[in-house]
């Protein structure tokens, strides 16, 4: 698959919805990873990512506007040892739960599905990091509905035993705005990373559409030593 642009990809589509980049810096040295979330909604919309621990979490950015949190508060980002967990929902709990058991990613998912927000049924997009000794490698998952059919659920992981340096993978909910939200289709896609983290996070940040985005976090990890550091931008301030 060629490797596209990710400023054409965020610049052309104005909501792909929630999504997942897991790649390696072009020198080979950083394991990176960045997810974003957008909203259409006012609910959506009144969100932050905060620190939490080693991860991150959403959090109402005004409490006292915040409807249902059931699909929109919880956390994205968890460590569990040498490994990196990011999701667009509460199956970051179910993965950590499930790999601190010696279950391996894809098993841990066996026990979810889409989201139950019919007619979009939104997919679960989940990815995870493995940081050893000098070593990397990654993976991501999609449980999406089959053609919005919510009695059937489609499962896919992608392993990435040996990334290449500069490359990494993008995958997101939905193809394309609409009602209902078509969910994504084929592989995550391949695209640049770039070796700065904060002109990464400038080039994410600034060309997802101003309407719908929300925040934006990015975590580039050092392969040898396993240190971290990390990027939030939140609309709300």
């Amino acid at each position: 698959m060629q490797m596209v642009s990710m400023e054409q990809e965020l610049r052309n589509n104005a909501y792909p919805g929630r999504g997942i980049v897991i790649g390696m810096s072009p020198s080979g040295k950083y394991a990176v990873t960045a997810y974003f979330i957008m909203g259409r909604s006012a609910n959506s919309r009144n969100r932050v990512f905060v620190e939490d621990g080693e991860g991150i979490r959403t959090q109402a950015f005004d409490p006292q506007k915040l409807e249902d949190p059931s699909l929109i508060i919880y956390a994205p980002v968890r460590v569990l040892g040498n490994k990196t967990i990011v999701t667009n929902g509460d199956q970051t709990d179910t993965i950590y739960e499930g790999m601190d058991k010696q279950l391996t990613f894809e098993q841990s998912l066996r026990c979810r599905e889409f989201e139950p927000d019919g007619p979009n049924y939104t997919p679960r997009i989940s990815g995870i990091m493995h940081v050893v000794d000098g070593r990397y490698s990654y993976a991501l998952s999609i449980l999406k509905s089959n053609h919005g059919d919510p009695s059937s659920c489609l499962r896919f992981t992608y392993a990435y035993q040996t990334p290449l340096a500069g490359e990494g993978h993008f995958i997101h909910t939905y193809m394309h705005d609409g009602n209902p939200l078509p969910s994504f289709e084929g592989e995550p896609k391949p695209v640049e990373i770039l070796e700065d983290m904060d002109a990464f996070t400038k080039l994410l940040w600034e060309n997802l559409n101003e309407d719908n985005k929300v925040s934006l976090f990015v975590r580039y990890i050092d392969i040898e030593t396993g240190k971290y550091e990390s990027r939030i931008v939140n609309k709300n301030q």
